[in-house]
């Protein structure tokens, strides 16, 4: 079976900040301290995404330059955004997982 994709979800200041992962186990040791691991192997797609509602779920849409620069700072670059998010973000688990679902 392959791996099921992961959110990496970051509360921002103005709008919620998403990227998207499919090894948890390489998150996991990178958030543990092993900074060796290359940025391109934790991220399978290389995109910020936003949610304009806010929060985690929904349809995301690729973030522009003025909202990276808005929360992340002036001249911040999609890279050190993934960064941000890779460092301070929560992992939100597999995605189009649901909950079970109660019957009616």
């Amino acid at each position: 079976m392959s791996p099921q994709p992961h959110k990496i979800f970051y509360k921002g200041n103005e709008h919620d900040f998403v990227i998207f992962t499919e090894n948890p186990d390489l998150i996991k040791k990178y958030k543990g301290g092993d900074t060796t691991i290359p940025l391109v192997d934790l991220v399978s797609v290389w995109k910020v995404f936003t949610n304009r509602q806010g929060g985690v779920d929904g349809i995301l849409d690729e973030a522009s330059k003025a909202e990276l620069e808005n929360e992340f700072g002036p001249k911040t670059k999609v890279d050190d955004a993934i960064k941000k998010i890779l460092d301070e973000g929560e992992d939100k688990k597999a995605v189009g997982t649901f909950d079970e679902q109660k019957p009616v």
